[in-house]
């Protein structure tokens, strides 16, 4: 019986969490289609394109709200197994208060793991199409700048409407490493070519270092040089926001890749918060879980479901903004930046803990 019953339990609550999130996915699949529209609006595309790209957008604003979800279907689920009479019917064959809890928030840690092994990198994937298809339509095409394995990619558009393409295998300490500039004309024939060993664009006068120039005129023209300086829009600081931006970079391929991701450039406090916050989820769906029962198993004779969800959003409200404050207190070096990720989860594991073992009693 036992074993039917676990089986009941678990079955029931996916299939709550399945509801949940779909109703958010259509929820944020209209909001977000209206601003992909609005963007779309004056440029010739099919209403494939908004809609398709909204699709592939909406997954990683689910992962980032599943803590929430989370908390929603266990009251929902929870609160329908009252409402049932399935709660004191479980106590009759051997489930408490705390082994029900167990049962969810262990299916709960579980989900998280899964969601990041599994689902996390298909986001990732996504959400890299839908930036670089966003970029092929922006109207800022002029300026673009990307990064990939082979290293760093610029494009600047002059204002003699002639376009200089910038490679570097790496930008580190206010310096690209390795860099090769092409210089193209209008009609994108090549012009010039010029390969630096390294470049200080900590403003927008970059200095190159004991390279050389090739230019391509009626014949092939090739000169050295010591220092050689040339105006940009982009200076370290701007380049360096790319590097910060983590979103595209899936769990897995942090792990597996976090050593090239740092002397690519990336930046390594960065680096190690996306880490460590893809580490807290399956901790987070778990203290969420904690809290949903908290809030329903206290009353089980309480028939007002309206009670348990105006002080659900209450706790959610309250539990998003300490998380949002801790990230803040680590962004601004107040605390360390990794540190401020598990904070949140520390107390408010510890305050779930509490609450937990008292449920157990009722």
């Amino acid at each position: 019986m036992n074993k039917i019953l676990f089986n009941y339990i678990i079955f029931n609550y996916l299939k709550v969490i399945l509801k949940v999130t779909f109703l958010f996915y259509l929820f944020g699949m209209i909001l977000n289609l209206f601003e992909e529209i609005e963007f779309f609006k004056d440029i010739d595309v099919s209403f494939y394109i908004p809609v398709t790209l909204t699709a592939i957008h909406v997954p990683s604003i689910i992962i980032d709200i599943l803590p929430f979800i989370i908390f929603v279907s266990s009251m929902w689920f929870l609160i329908n197994m009252r409402d049932k009479r399935e709660l004191l019917t479980y106590k009759v064959y051997g489930y408490s208060n705390i082994k029900i809890f167990f049962v969810l928030g262990l299916f709960s840690f579980f989900l998280g793991w899964v969601i990041l092994s599994f689902f996390n990198p298909l986001s990732s994937t996504m959400t890299k199409y839908y930036e670089k298809t966003k970029s092929d339509y922006s109207k800022d095409i002029d300026h673009l700048i990307t990064f990939n394995k082979n290293g760093l990619w610029i494009k600047e558009v002059l204002h003699t409407n002639e376009q200089r393409i910038i490679y570097a295998k790496k930008a580190k300490n206010n310096a690209l490493e390795d860099v090769t500039i092409f210089f193209f004309t209008e009609n994108f024939e090549l012009k010039e070519k010029i390969f630096s060993k390294t470049a200080d664009i900590k403003n927008n006068i970059w200095s190159l270092k004991n390279g050389s120039i090739i230019k391509f005129d009626d014949k092939v023209e090739l000169k050295k040089f010591e220092t050689f300086e040339l105006n940009s829009i982009y200076t370290y600081e701007k380049i360096s926001s790319l590097f910060k931006n983590t979103h595209t970079i899936s769990f897995i391929e942090l792990i597996t890749n976090y050593k090239n991701l740092v002397n690519n450039g990336y930046n390594k406090e960065f680096l190690n918060e996306s880490l460590n916050k893809m580490l807290t989820l399956p901790f987070f769906l778990l203290i969420m879980t904690a809290l949903a029962c908290i809030l329903t198993m206290h009353r089980l004779k309480e028939s007002k479901n309206i009670k348990f969800i105006v002080v659900g959003i209450m706790v959610c409200v309250f539990v998003f903004y300490f998380k949002d404050l801790s990230n803040a207190l680590g962004q601004t070096n107040r605390i360390p930046l990794s540190l401020s990720v598990w904070i949140p989860i520390l107390s408010i594991g510890i305050f779930s803990f509490i609450g937990i073992l008292q449920i157990n009693e009722k």
